[in-house]
């Protein structure tokens, strides 16, 4: 008796997945992580040149921890990305580098030295509406100086913040260190009816609508501030409710800057009114200003502007962002300005709601991918020469002799040269392909004559390219190009490593 047949379940396809990112999350690229990494390292040497040192903090925190990011405690995914463990526990991604900062300095205080000076780079997560430049994961990198209550610090940290920005390729005069003081708006907002905690709300969403000044403008703002605005897309967002009158005296703090500090000052003075702390902050400028203008960075680097206000309620002192001020075109050839790539502020709560008691701390941020952007419209040598150039291809001529092509490419190894031995099973048309989209600046060529000669055949790809684009119109056909053997040249094998390294020289590498 036959058996009976047994279904085939290969011939049932299998369901398909569809390749898809979630929104607001990206892939980056080899030549965007060989950029990025140059950038760090600009910006760690100038931190740690002010003598801040490095620590890491995890990627997840308990959700209280993160305290005021959170707009709802009844929804804690609201604005973070938050789940539960085991323990029934609310743990969250971290929406910033400075929540984690306060707890790990609240949970190793009495070791630390103290002013505690720390910078940080990492990963961020915020659960909101993604968009054009919006993200909901990024990268900031972060310098702090906690324990310090002086302004002397504020001040430092933006003077840190000009050199980071021409440490990476912003020339000076494309960038500016804007500084204003929270106080100041707290004054503003206590003149007008807004002081206490049960306008805390309505203090924030005030804020957040200054915050958006530069995107907005005068007119947006002023919706925010009333009763709404609508955007380009339909969405609708709830504004303060303050009526024109409250409206107008806000919208005066932001036009209070003259054409120089002390003109700046005289109108924020007036603005505050007899707010004891409007004054305060006021003071604090003053000082801000004496300090920048005594090391010379009064020169347009760091100026005191009254714009800046920072959207998030923990800030409770000076305030600073980095505004780059040369013009791109946006995609209609229209002329825009790049904005603030980096920003922060005095937080001395932060620390204090683990300990109880006061501890001043200070700090500002970079967005990197932000920077990195902007480093890449000014074509800054970070950027440029981190375009590393892809491996040195041995090519594989002779399917028996795979031995020994890879005894060449460790002898490259060896001798600190990046290289890689063709691994696919395609001919040399296709193995030079692969090695022009690898970025590999020669390739090592060894067929039969060759090995008999005890010889190899180098060809600089970088030079090759650039003799047959000056050669275009004289070469009549491939077959001539492929004769001519541009840029090719034969060395005994013995010279492998030394020729492979004047090639490597002649293009920077």
């Amino acid at each position: 008796m036959s058996k009976p047949e047994q279904p085939n379940v290969l011939k049932q396809p299998l369901p398909r997945l569809v390749a898809r990112q979630p929104r607001g999350f990206v892939d980056r690229s080899s030549p965007d992580i060989a950029a990025t990494d140059r950038m760090l390292a600009a910006i760690r040497e100038t931190y740690e040149l002010y003598g801040f040192e490095a620590v890491e903090t995890p990627f997840v925190e308990f959700t209280d921890a993160l305290g005021k990011f959170l707009p709802d405690q009844d929804r804690p995914n609201e604005g973070v990305f938050s789940f539960q463990d085991d323990d029934e526990q609310w743990l969250s991604l971290r929406y910033d580098l400075t929540a984690p900062l306060a707890r790990y300095v609240a949970e190793n205080f009495d070791t630390l030295p103290k002013p505690y000076r720390s910078y940080r780079s990492g990963w961020v997560f915020r659960n909101e509406k993604p968009g054009p430049g919006r993200f909901r994961q990024f990268m900031q990198f972060d310098a702090d100086t906690v324990g310090a209550a002086s302004v002397a610090a504020d001040a430092e940290i933006c003077m840190m913040a000009a050199d980071t920005l021409e440490r990476v390729g912003i020339a000076r005069g494309d960038y500016v260190i804007k500084v204003n003081n929270r106080k100041v708006l707290d004054g503003v907002l206590e003149t007008i009816g807004l002081a206490g905690e049960e306008k805390a709300h309505t203090r924030l969403v005030v804020l957040r609508a200054i915050d958006k000044l530069d995107r907005l403008g005068p007119d947006g703002v002023r919706a925010l501030l009333g009763e709404g605005r609508r955007d380009e897309s339909g969405d609708y967002t709830k504004g303060a409710g303050l009526p024109a009158d409250l409206v107008d005296h806000v919208l005066a703090l932001t036009g209070a800057k003259g054409q120089t500090a002390q003109a700046t000052l005289a109108n924020l003075a007036r603005v505050v009114g007899a707010s004891a702390r409007g004054a305060e902050g006021v003071a604090e400028l003053e000082e801000i200003a004496s300090l920048v203008a005594a090391a010379g960075y009064a020169d347009g680097r760091v100026e005191i502007d009254p714009a800046v206000v920072r959207g998030l309620e923990y800030y409770t002192g000076p305030v600073y962002e980095a505004e780059l001020t040369f013009e791109v075109k946006d995609d209609e050839g229209r002329p825009v300005r790049f904005g603030s790539v980096a920003g922060g502020g005095r937080y001395d709560g932060l620390v204090a709601r683990f300990r109880g008691e006061p501890v001043p701390a200070t700090g500002f941020s970079i967005g990197v991918s932000r920077l990195l952007a902007a480093l890449k419209l000014v074509k800054s040598p970070i950027v440029t020469d981190a375009a590393a150039r892809g491996p040195v291809v041995v090519l594989v001529m002779d399917r028996d002799q795979v031995a020994h092509y890879q005894a060449m490419v460790a002898r490259l190894r060896a001798a600190g040269i990046r290289a890689e031995m063709y691994l696919g099973s395609s001919g040399m048309k296709a193995q030079m392909k692969y090695a022009d989209r690898r970025g590999s600046p020669c390739v090592v060529i060894q067929g039969s004559n060759e090995r008999a000669a005890g010889e190899v055949q180098i060809k600089d790809l970088i030079e090759g390219a650039a003799q047959a684009a000056a050669k275009a119109g004289s070469i009549a056909d491939s077959a001539e190009y492929r004769a001519q053997r541009l840029a090719q040249f034969s060395v005994g094998e013995d010279l492998l490593v030394e020729a492979v390294r004047e090639v490597l020289a002649r293009h920077g590498g």
